[in-house]
C-alpha cells in the first residue's frame, strides 16, 4: 500500500527537488563569482535546507544528536556510514557551521544542476575510483585545505551506499591520508539510521514516513592515537550506533 500511495507523491517531490536544483544553479554561480566563498556557501546551505523541506512531503524527518559536542575552531573529519543521498543533504544543512567538504566520485562532478557546480567549486574533491593514484593527492589536498581553514571533511569509508542499512567493511586509505595531513584535526564518527528506507524501493517511488537519525559520537583527537587505534575506535563507534 505504501508503494502505491508513494507514486503520485514521489512525482511531486521530484518536480520540486529538480526545480530547486535548477533555480539554485545560477544563484550559486552569481554568489561565487560576484561575492565569493562565503556567499556561495550560504547559497548551498539554503538550497539544502529547501531540499530537506521537500522531503517533508514524503513524511521524512531528520534528527541530529550531540552536535554541541563537536569541537570548534579546529579541523574536523566526519566519518560516517552511508545509506543514501539524503545523508549528504542533511549533513550540509545541520553541520553547516563546520563547512563540510566531501570526498565524492568524479561522475557527480558534471551533469547535475547545482550539485555538480558545488562539488567542483565548493571545496570538495572528486576522485576516480578506478584510479587510486589520482585519489591520493586529491584527498591530501582536501586535508591541507581543512587544516588551513579549520573546516571539515566528510568521508564514507564504506565506499558506496548500503542498500539495507547493514554497514559494509570500512576502507582505511582515505581516512589515513586525511589524518596524516591534518594533525590538529578531530575525527567525529557518525552513525546514520533509516536513510536507506527512503530509497528502499529504488529511486522511484520513494519510501514514506521515515525518521532519519544522525548520532555524532565522541570526538577523537588525531594527535592522541596511532592510526590503527584511531581506525578501530572510529569504525566501532559508527557500527555500534547503527540499527539494522
Amino acid at each position: 500500500m505504501e508503494k502505491i500511495i508513494s507514486y503520485p507523491i514521489s512525482v511531486i517531490y521530484y518536480l520540486l527537488f529538480g526545480l530547486t536544483l535548477v533555480i539554485f544553479h545560477p544563484i550559486q554561480w552569481v554568489c561565487l563569482n560576484v561575492f565569493g566563498y562565503q556567499a556561495h556557501k550560504k547559497s548551498v546551505d539554503y538550497m539544502n535546507f529547501i531540499l530537506l523541506k521537500c522531503t517533508n512531503l514524503l513524511g521524512t524527518t531528520f534528527h541530529f544528536e550531540n552536535i554541541e559536542g563537536v569541537p570548534k575552531n579546529v579541523p574536523i573529519i566526519f566519518v560516517s556510514n552511508h545509506q543514501s543521498m539524503y545523508d549528504i543533504i542533511a549533513m550540509i544543512w545541520y553541520l553547516r557551521r563546520f563547512h563540510c567538504k566531501f570526498v565524492s566520485k568524479k561522475e557527480l562532478g558534471k551533469g547535475i544542476p547545482s550539485v555538480s557546480f558545488n562539488l567542483r567549486h565548493g571545496g570538495s574533491v572528486l576522485i576516480d575510483r578506478k584510479d587510486p593514484k589520482q585519489a591520493i593527492p586529491a584527498i591530501k589536498g582536501l586535508a591541507n585545505y581543512i587544516e588551513k581553514y579549520c573546516r571539515s571533511a566528510v568521508i564514507f569509508p564504506e565506499g558506496t551506499r548500503s542498500k539495507t542499512g547493514k554497514p559494509k567493511e570500512f576502507a582505511q586509505t582515505g581516512l589515513k591520508i586525511l589524518c596524516k595531513n591534518t594533525p590538529t584535526a578531530y575525527v567525529v564518527p557518525i552513525s546514520i539510521n533509516n536513510s536507506w528506507k527512503v530509497v528502499k524501493f529504488g529511486f522511484f517511488p520513494l519510501g514514506l514516513g521515515n525518521r532519519l537519525t544522525f548520532v555524532l559520537h565522541k570526538p577523537l583527537a588525531v594527535s592522541e592515537y596511532d592510526f590503527a587505534a584511531l581506525m578501530e575506535k572510529t569504525e566501532s563507534a559508527v557500527v555500534k550506533g547503527i540499527k539494522f
